[in-house]
């Protein structure tokens, strides 16, 4: 199959092939309203023009609690009618300061407003890993998808200065995949993988930290967050057009063109292809 729509413009011309959703490999996550608002007009026009290479997308920062329930619905619903689930972010992180009961009550809600993914997060918070698994089967009982989020960097997800990050210092990789595992094994959807600590506000990148996490987990499994050219070109170029990744939504377009090989950057451009 050489593209998800076959009434593509240009459909003479060859690109990487791309499986049909809903996908397992290649996963387009895009960023929802965070740094720019999203509203159901705006969301129409990226669907309508890029919706075959949008998996999902994520609300971000909690964004969905500040708006009317009417628009979070619909933003739902349009993503829906184009195939792509939507992701909670992670907000649940904030839910957990609160209480048990209040917990319970967001998976509902989520569930009530179409919600597909739920987003279970620690970036700024210690939780045992049991917590967490039973959080995992909790979402799982609701019939939504529970997807962790992993990382190696304390304080990470809130646009925290570099100097900051560095001095809270980071986890140990080995634990954060074996963490990682035990999720998965509780029947966690897919592992997000964070990517301050990484190839986000460090000095230089630890792209060996990225090795690890695929070869104990596999590439299937997990999701890169990766809302900077530079980085989300790199996991292309090292992984290939089949990694999944997580991108701003502004991004969507410069991302297919490399997964499909059409354009790219010099290091990148005519080396992207599949077979």
């Amino acid at each position: 199959m050489e593209a998800p729509d076959q009434n593509r413009a240009f459909s003479f011309l060859r690109v990487n092939r791309r499986p049909p959703k809903p996908r397992r490999t290649g996963v387009t996550e895009i960023r929802g309203p965070y740094y720019t608002p999203m509203g159901k007009r705006y969301l129409q026009d990226v669907l309508e023009t890029m919706g075959a290479y949008v998996d999902s997308l994520k609300f971000a920062g909690g964004s969905f609690s500040l708006m009317p329930r009417y628009a979070v619905k619909e933003i739902i619903d349009i993503c829906h009618q184009h195939d792509v689930l939507v992701s909670t972010g992670g907000f649940l992180e904030y839910v957990l300061r609160q209480s048990p009961e209040a917990v319970g009550c967001y998976i509902r809600e989520c569930k009530d407003l179409g919600f597909d993914i739920i987003e279970i997060s620690c970036g700024f918070i210690t939780i045992p890993i049991d917590d967490w698994l039973r959080l995992v089967e909790q979402v799982k009982q609701a019939g939504l998808k529970p997807k962790p989020e992993v990382g190696i960097q304390f304080g990470a997800g809130g646009a925290t200065a570099a100097a900051e990050l560095e001095a809270e210092g980071t986890r140990d990789p080995e634990w954060a995949i074996h963490q990682a595992k035990r999720l998965m094994e509780a029947g966690a959807y897919m592992i997000m993988v964070e990517s301050e600590g990484i190839t986000e506000n460090v000095k230089s990148w630890r792209t060996g930290v990225v090795a690890k996490f695929v070869a104990a987990i596999g590439v299937e499994s997990l999701m890169f967050e990766a809302a900077d050219p530079e980085v989300f070109a790199w996991y292309v170029k090292n992984y290939g057009p089949d990694v999944n990744l997580f991108v701003d939504h502004s991004q969507i377009v410069q991302l297919e063109c490399l997964r499909s090989g059409i354009w790219g950057t010099k290091s990148v451009w005519g080396r992207i292809m599949t077979y």
